[in-house]
C-alpha cells in the first residue's frame, strides 16, 4: 500500500508509525487514513524484525479523532444513514482499535499534543502512553452528541478505572498532560523537547528484551483483563514451558552468569 496519510518504518527492532496530517490535525476517521493505519500495524505484526511499535504524530496535535467536518456534512462514515454509519465504522475506524489491540509486540503511543475523542482512544489503545506537557486528551464524544464508536467506552476504564472514566466520558472533560499521567492515562509526562528522546529511550530497551518472551508477556496481560486466575495459571505454565525450551532464554542465563550483556536472536 502507498501511504498517503502516515510514514512507516522498520529500523533496529523498532517500527516507527507516524500520523502526517497535520492539515486535518491528523482526524483518522476517513477510510483511507484508517486502512493506512491498519495496513501499518498488520505489518509491524507479520514482521520477524519489528519488536516494539511506536506511534506518534507530525504536527501540533496527535490527532483529533474524528472529522468534525465531515460529520456536519454526514461524509464518509458519518453518511448515508444508520445502517450505513453502522457499517462504516465497522469496516472503518473500529478496524484500528482491532488492530493495536491484537498485535503481538509491545506499543508505545508519544503524544506531543491535543488526543481528542478517538485520538485520545488511539493512544490508549497501546501499551505505553508517553506524553508532554503540552498533551491533552478528551473524551469528548458526549460534547458532539455521540458515543465512542471506537471503543473508547472498553479502553478507558481499563487505564483509569470505572469511576474515573465515567467523569470523563459524562463530561467530555480535558485533561492536560501532567493529570493524564497522574491519572493513568499516560505512564509520564515529559517536557515536549524530550518526549521522541524518552520514548525511543524506552522503546529500545524494550526492543533489547528477548522478543519471544515480549510477545508471550502481552499475551498475558491481555488475557488477565478478562481470565479467572486458575485458566490463567495454566496459561502461564504452558507459555513458561515454551520460554524455558527458547535459546534467548539461555543466552540470558549464561550471559548473567558470565555477567555480559546478552543477544537475543528471537529463537
Amino acid at each position: 500500500m502507498t501511504y498517503q496519510n502516515i510514514r512507516f518504518s522498520i529500523e533496529n527492532g523498532i517500527a516507527s508509525l507516524v500520523l502526517a496530517r497535520d492539515d486535518i490535525r491528523n482526524a483518522y476517521s476517513d477510510q483511507e487514513f484508517s486502512d493506512e493505519i491498519v495496513d501499518a500495524v498488520n505489518q509491524t505484526q507479520r514482521s520477524t524484525e519489528a519488536r516494539v511499535l511506536v506511534l506518534s504524530a507530525e504536527g501540533s496535535a496527535f490527532s483529533a479523532g474524528g472529522n468534525i467536518k465531515d460529520m456536519r456534512d454526514q461524509k464518509g462514515i458519518f453518511g448515508g444513514g444508520p445502517a450505513a454509519a453502522r457499517r462504516g465504522y465497522i469496516e472503518g475506524i473500529q478496524q484500528v482499535p482491532k488492530a493495536l489491540y491484537g498485535l503481538d509486540i509491545p506499543s508505545i503511543a508519544a503524544v506531543q499534543g491535543p488526543a481528542i475523542g478517538a485520538g485520545c482512544d488511539l493512544a490508549l489503545y497501546c501499551d505505553l502512553v508517553i506524553c508532554s506537557t503540552r498533551a491533552r486528551f478528551g473524551e469528548t464524544f458526549i460534547n458532539v452528541g455521540i458515543i465512542p464508536g471506537d471503543g473508547g467506552a472498553w479502553i478507558l476504564p481499563r487505564r483509569v478505572g470505572l469511576q474515573r472514566a465515567a467523569e470523563l466520558i459524562f463530561t467530555g472533560r480535558i485533561v492536560d498532560g501532567p493529570e493524564a499521567a497522574e491519572i493513568g492515562m499516560a505512564l509520564e509526562c515529559v517536557d515536549p523537547d524530550g518526549l521522541m528522546t524518552r520514548v525511543m529511550e524506552m522503546a529500545e530497551n524494550i526492543a533489547s528484551r528477548p522478543p519471544i518472551t515480549a510477545r508471550m508477556l502481552k499475551s498475558l496481560l491481555r488475557q488477565s483483563l478478562s481470565s479467572g486466575l486458575h485458566d490463567f495459571l495454566d496459561n502461564c505454565a504452558a507459555l513458561q514451558a515454551i520460554c524455558h525450551s527458547t535459546d534467548d532464554h539461555m543466552e540470558a542465563v549464561t550471559a548473567m552468569l558470565d555477567k555480559r550483556t546478552p543477544n537475543f536472536r528471537g529463537s
